[in-house]
């Protein structure tokens, strides 16, 4: 699926985020700058969470609640082992009330649970992204569709499908 712009991104990301099932774990995979945080930004606001989401590039991990559900991000760029942070992925996710969301997974991808949900965000050249996900099927199928009206190349027509069709 192709996204053009950062509110487009958000928007996707919110979409995801009021459609999950807690607990849930999602591995995003994408380049420095691709719009992993972006995205992030959109699944927590799904998710009822009003706090502004940072990267956690930084401190590792941040975590942000609602009423009813947490929502920790951790980025583990520069961590060839990450440690005592396992023990702490390990703890949220078996959260009940938290989704978990992991930038940079290579060293923890052992931890992750088999059926988490993978989303891999590639920058263009012009700018946009392709999304593809994977492991989102029975999840949240479906509610992509027609969610975002009319943008001006109907870019979310159909979006999950298209995006999980080609992250199979």
């Amino acid at each position: 699926m192709k996204i053009n712009s950062e509110t487009e991104m958000i928007s996707f990301g919110e979409a995801i985020g009021s459609s999950l099932s807690v607990p849930c774990v999602i591995e995003l995979v994408g380049d420095v700058g691709a719009g992993k945080t972006t995205i992030t930004r959109g699944i927590a606001r799904g998710l009822g969470i009003s706090d502004e989401i940072t990267s956690p590039s930084f401190t590792l991990s941040k975590r942000y609640e609602s009423k009813d559900v947490a929502l920790v991000h951790y980025d583990f760029y520069r961590l060839s082992d990450p440690g005592i942070m396992s023990e702490e992925l390990v703890e949220n996710i078996n959260d009940l009330h938290t989704v978990v969301i992991v930038e940079w997974a290579d060293s923890v991808v052992d931890l992750l649970p088999e059926n988490h949900l993978k989303c891999t965000i590639k920058l263009n050249d012009d700018g946009s992204r392709e999304v593809l996900m994977d492991g989102f099927n029975g999840k949240i199928e479906g509610i992509f569709d027609g969610a975002f009206g009319n943008t001006s190349d109907n870019t979310f027509d159909n979006a999950f499908d298209d995006a999980f069709e080609e992250g199979k």
